[in-house]
């Protein structure tokens, strides 16, 4: 009982500050997700065993240059396509490898085009149209945090078929579909509320979250895995570390920035 009164505290404190960053203004958004991102880096870095100043200015120039300047399209484009590619790969060494190969080259490629260029796109979506909106990124962590929440609770209740159990043993079936179905549902109040878009569009997005979120937490899960630790961090208690709370939208980022990206031109 003790534990899960700490991990509602924590939860809600953390909550709490993202979206009064997120609703105060453009720029506390992003010192905020800098923040996070360097932070984050950190753990990432110790579970891949790499010892590295030069990636925290990768990080900071990134967000700097891709977020707040949003200088070039052309070049967003480039690091939207590299991102995919990576995560996709991720996604293969997931699903057929025993070990996610981390050779010196690649602990580079996937820190940068995984991790720091998941925080870019996290960013970028509330400016998918260069107009910054907060309702927007809040109702992706809502959908994020809708879907997390009920595939714990369901799949703790009444999973019975394991979805990945040599990679996470506690993950079910029926908590993924738990989740997707919680996160459907909220997406028509997310609709309800916002009135833009339409239901279809949120929708899609809360299926698009439900499925690429629980991928981002396997390639995690299979990181700490290799690494033979149980979190990433201590710095939420009852929760772990950053990574283990943002390990979702991290890899799922560049699909939920391409879908807007694809709304926008389609509409």
């Amino acid at each position: 009982m003790k534990e899960l009164l700490i991990r509602a505290l924590s939860g809600s404190i953390y909550v709490l500050i993202l979206l009064a960053a997120t609703f105060l203004s453009p720029i506390t958004f992003l010192i905020l997700f800098t923040l996070l991102g360097i932070v984050c880096l950190n753990e990432f870095l110790r579970l891949i065993h790499l010892k590295s100043i030069v990636v925290y200015a990768v990080l900071i120039l990134f967000i700097f240059l891709f977020s707040y300047l949003q200088f070039d399209f052309y070049a967003t484009k480039l690091l939207l396509v590299l991102t995919g590619f990576v995560n996709l790969f991720l996604l293969k060494d997931l699903l057929w490898v025993s070990m996610i190969p981390m050779f010196e080259k690649k602990k580079y490629i996937v820190t940068i085009l995984y991790l720091i260029s998941g925080f870019v796109f996290i960013t970028l979506i509330p400016f998918y149209n260069y107009e910054y909106s907060p309702y927007l990124i809040a109702a992706v962590f809502i959908l994020v945090w809708a879907n997390d929440i009920f595939a714990f609770l369901i799949g703790k209740n009444f999973g019975k078929r394991k979805l990945l159990e040599r990679v996470s043993p506690n993950k079910t079936l029926e908590g993924f579909f738990g989740g997707m179905v919680a996160a459907s549902i909220a997406s028509f109040f997310i609709f309800k509320y916002l009135a833009i878009f339409n239901p279809l569009f949120w929708l899609g997005l809360a299926i698009l979250i439900s499925l690429f979120g629980p991928i981002g937490d396997f390639v995690q899960s299979k990181f700490k895995r290799q690494a033979g630790v149980k979190d990433s961090g201590t710095l939420i208690p009852g929760h772990g570390g950053v990574y283990d709370r943002l390990d979702s939208v991290v890899f799922a980022s560049p699909f939920i920035y391409t879908y807007f990206i694809l709304a926008n031109y389609v509409s």
